[in-house]
C-alpha cells in the first residue's frame, strides 16, 4: 500500500515527537525580571537617605561588601532602616552604650545570615556618618557595635570623581 504525500508527513511527525513541548517565552521573561530585579537592588545607596547623611569624601577604589549599616545623622541613628536612638539623647549619656543601639545590633547579629561571614567568626558593620557629627558621638556608635560583638567596623564615604 502506497502512502500519500500527507500520511507520509503524519507518519515522519508521529515518529519524531519527541513528547516535550516547552514554552522558553515564560521562563525567559521569568529571568529577565529576575536579572533586573537584582541589577536595581544592588549597591550601598538605597540604605542612605541623601538628604539626612552627607558622607564625606574618599579616593578609594575598594568597593564595599555587604553588611549592617548604621546611619548616623544629626538628629537620629538609623540600623538598616529602623530609628533606634535620638542624638541629642545620646550625646546627654555620660556612658558610651547606646541601649537602642546594642538591642538592635544583638538582634541582627543573631540572624546568621546577615551577622555573620561565611567562616561565622567574624561580624562586620558599616557606620554611614555625618561628616558633620561629633567624634563623641562617633565613638560611642563604634564602642556600642564593638560590645554588641562587631570585630570589623567600616567606615561609608563618597568616591570622589
Amino acid at each position: 500500500m502506497k502512502l500519500t504525500p500527507v500520511q507520509k508527513r503524519a507518519a515522519r511527525m508521529a515518529r519524531n515527537n519527541s513528547g516535550l513541548d516547552m514554552n522558553l517565552v515564560a521562563l525567559i521573561d521569568i529571568f529577565t525580571i529576575l536579572i533586573f530585579f537584582l541589577m536595581s537592588s544592588t549597591g550601598i545607596e538605597t540604605l542612605t537617605n541623601a538628604r539626612a547623611v552627607k558622607l564625606p569624601m574618599s579616593v578609594a577604589e575598594k568597593t564595599p561588601r555587604q553588611t549592617i549599616t548604621v546611619s548616623v545623622s544629626d538628629t537620629e541613628i538609623v540600623v538598616e532602616g529602623r530609628k533606634v536612638a535620638d542624638v541629642a539623647d545620646v550625646l546627654k549619656q555620660p556612658d558610651d552604650l547606646i541601649p537602642g543601639l546594642k538591642a538592635e545590633l544583638d538582634l541582627l547579629a543573631s540572624r546568621p545570615v546577615l551577622g555573620a561571614d561565611k567562616d561565622g567568626t567574624s561580624k562586620a558593620v558599616t557606620i554611614l556618618g555625618d561628616k558633620h557629627i561629633p567624634y563623641s558621638l562617633l565613638r560611642k556608635v563604634m564602642a556600642t557595635g564593638a560590645r554588641a560583638g562587631f570585630a570589623e567596623i567600616a567606615f561609608a564615604v563618597q568616591r570622589k570623581t
